[in-house]
């Protein structure tokens, strides 16, 4: 089928089933009209006030995703490609919005920014995420710099971690054990094993969370043509601590560490290797809140701290630490206008440390003395909301950078409201610039390293409308165009000597995000989104121009709930190095539909839920990366229990 047309008939489906929950009379709630989300302006705002389509998980929805890692999560939300969460649970990740990569999607955890300054991109690498720790999710895609800074080219992803219960104590165990195989392995042997713990709870004005998780998952081969399994192991630990001193001023702190090991082998010569990939990584941070008539002043402050090992044919070590403060005020005029002024800076360095060739020990090949830099930057942000409709989200912010200057990016984002009997119809627009800033790793790396490079620069305009029917759906469609200059690519210079370089020529991405949200009847839910990617061929690595994901839940009774979902990638461009001609080749990735079946049902008055998930259900051979193994059908058991 003519994919243009194919992308139609999934809008044209969405649309009916909107139009068939409009008829239903017994339906409840799906899309309700005081949801509020918060990433796009800092504010508690009414979702129908917001000028952006923001994609917000909940703790329910994360309820029906149980077994499944972070990455996996928001790799099933309109726009967003998260490639390897398929694969062997070691794979490294890429995250793929709007054309962008790695380095143009800014992960924030409690609303702070994180990062891994040793890594080439600057990312935040979710393998050190357990899922079981978090709360609730938002999506905020497009050019959003004016905010939070640096690295908010194609997507903002805010996990918020869960808070201390209201209860003086309160105990959560969740443990969940499965299989993990390639479509060709029948065994289904019991490889993947998950479990945390958390404590939690509050005592007058303190409170307390202190939780741990552990995973560890073998059976697959990191190579597809690999005899010997590649295993992943990692743990975490978090501890928060809150004291409201007074009405007006609260004191948060935390301390978390995140670390894996992963097995993985030679993807040059496509052979089994016994390498390993290790990562821990620290953070501690404070966030007092101080409120007073109409706003408050926030400040967040954290210190990162990661040491990565990569031990192979060419070993490696990496050292890096940053520092984020964050400090803003807000202040709400009569709940129409709202002001964000603010300041954030950061401190980024980092080392590391490689084996000369014909040595046999390490040696520092990036001096943390040189390998630094700093980044302050004030910013002004303004919503204001009509009593008619109108409602305009606007920003700037100049960006100090201590190695090449300054940088000024700004947003406009107005929308209109219109209110019917039904509920509501919304039209939005935005215009916004963005920045990414050169990694350390692509500025004084010895050998391709490059300190003249210059911030990739992105300007991304949305058009789109959001319709809600009260109590029974939602949908939404945005077109998005987003341009790229100063492109980082690495590049060969001449007899395959390679350096990062800006590139001249721009570059484009453009597309459609549908999604839709029904109740077909009282205990029927639909969930659908569909996306279509339009991408220079530049840009075009690994991006489906069509993708589609949808979920259906059924509440069988109080207790039970049923959940079936399909996700549909095309075809996508890969690329495999040649050794024969000490190039990269094209290749392409056939498309494939992944379908899945989850189950849950509560027990002992509702203190525990026992859960079953049914992935690849009909074993589809499939690829995500060209040459790599992908996971076949599957199932994992678990149980939540809440005390």
């Amino acid at each position: 089928m003519n994919k243009t047309k194919l992308f139609c008939n999934i809008l044209g489906m969405g649309m009916l089933s909107i139009g068939f929950a409009q008829t239903k009379q017994d339906s409840v709630k799906v899309e309700k009209l005081d949801e509020v989300v918060i990433t796009d302006s800092r504010f508690n705002l009414k979702r129908e006030n917001s000028g952006k389509v923001i994609t917000k998980i909940t703790a329910q929805d994360l309820e029906k995703l149980q077994g499944q890692s972070v990455a996996e999560i928001i790799g099933r939300t309109a726009g967003v490609e998260v490639n390897g969460v398929r694969s062997n649970a070691g794979q490294n990740l890429s995250y793929f919005v709007r054309g962008g990569r790695n380095r143009q999607v800014l992960i924030m955890i409690d609303g702070v920014q994180v990062t891994d300054p040793s890594q080439i991109a600057n990312d935040y690498d979710l393998r050190l995420l357990n899922a079981d720790q978090v709360e609730s999710i938002e999506i905020l895609k497009g050019a959003s710099s004016t905010l939070y800074g640096t690295g908010a080219a194609t997507a903002v992803i805010n996990i918020k971690l869960k808070d201390a219960s209201k209860k003086a104590f309160n105990l959560n165990l969740r443990s969940t054990l499965g299989t993990n195989q390639s479509s060709d392995d029948n065994n289904y042997a019991i490889e993947d094993f998950r479990n945390s713990v958390s404590v939690n709870g509050t005592v007058g004005k303190f409170n307390y969370l202190a939780s741990f998780g552990q995973q560890f998952t073998d059976g697959l081969s990191a190579i597809e043509s690999g005899i010997e399994s590649d295993a992943f192991s990692s743990n975490n630990g978090n501890l928060k601590l809150g004291y409201r001193f007074s009405n007006n001023f609260k004191l948060n702190a935390y301390g978390s560490f995140d670390n894996y090991n992963a097995d993985f082998d030679d993807s040059f010569g496509m052979v089994d290797s016994d390498n390993e990939s290790i990562s821990r990584q620290y953070r501690i941070g404070l966030s007092p809140e101080f409120k007073y008539n109409n706003g408050s002043i926030i400040l967040n402050a954290a210190y990162n701290d990661v040491e990565r090992e990569i031990e192979s044919s060419f070993p490696s070590m990496f050292n890096a630490q940053s520092i984020i403060v964050d400090a803003f005020n807000r202040y709400n005029f009569s709940d129409k206008f709202y002001t964000v002024l603010g300041i954030n800076y950061q401190d980024n360095q980092m080392e590391s440390f490689s084996i000369p060739f014909g040595e046999t020990d390490f040696s520092q090949a990036i001096d943390p003395e040189t390998a630094q830099f700093t980044i302050t930057d004030p910013y002004a942000n303004v919503v204001y909301v009509s009593d008619f409709g109108l409602n305009v989200n606007a920003g700037m912010r100049l960006n100090n950078h201590s190695e090449y200057g300054s940088h000024l990016v700004y947003s406009l984002n107005p929308s209109y409201k219109v209110d019917l009997d039904f509920g509501y119809v919304k039209g939005l627009a935005s215009y916004s610039t963005a920045f990414i800033t050169p990694s350390l790793f692509q500025l004084f790396e010895p050998s391709f390293g490059n300190a003249d490079l210059e911030p990739e620069e992105n300007q991304t305009i949305e058009v789109g409308t959001e319709v809600s029917i009260k109590d029974k759906a939602t949908f939404s469609l945005v077109y998005f165009n987003r341009n790229e200059d100063n492109f980082i690519d690495f590049i060969d210079t001449g007899n395959f000597v390679f350096q990062y370089q800006n590139i001249s020529e721009s570059f484009t991405a453009s597309g459609l995000e549908f999604v839709a949200q029904a109740n077909l009847t009282k205990d029927l839910d639909v969930n659908l989104n569909a996306t279509y990617t339009s991408l220079d061929e530049d840009l075009s690595l690994r991006i489906p121009e069509i993708k589609i994901n949808t979920r259906l839940d059924y509440s069988l009774s109080e207790a039970t709930q049923l959940s079936l979902s399909y996700q549909y990638n095309d075809d996508r461009e890969d690329v495999v190095f040649n050794n024969m001609t000490f190039e990269n080749d094209s290749v392409t990735l056939d498309s494939y539909g992944l379908l899945d079946f989850y189950i849950s049902h509560k027990i002992i008055n509702s203190k525990m839920t026992v859960f079953a998930n049914f992935t690849n259900i009909f074993n589809e051979d499939y690829q995500e990366l060209f040459g790599f193994t992908t996971r076949g059908r599957g199932f994992n058991l678990g149980f939540n229990l809440n005390l």
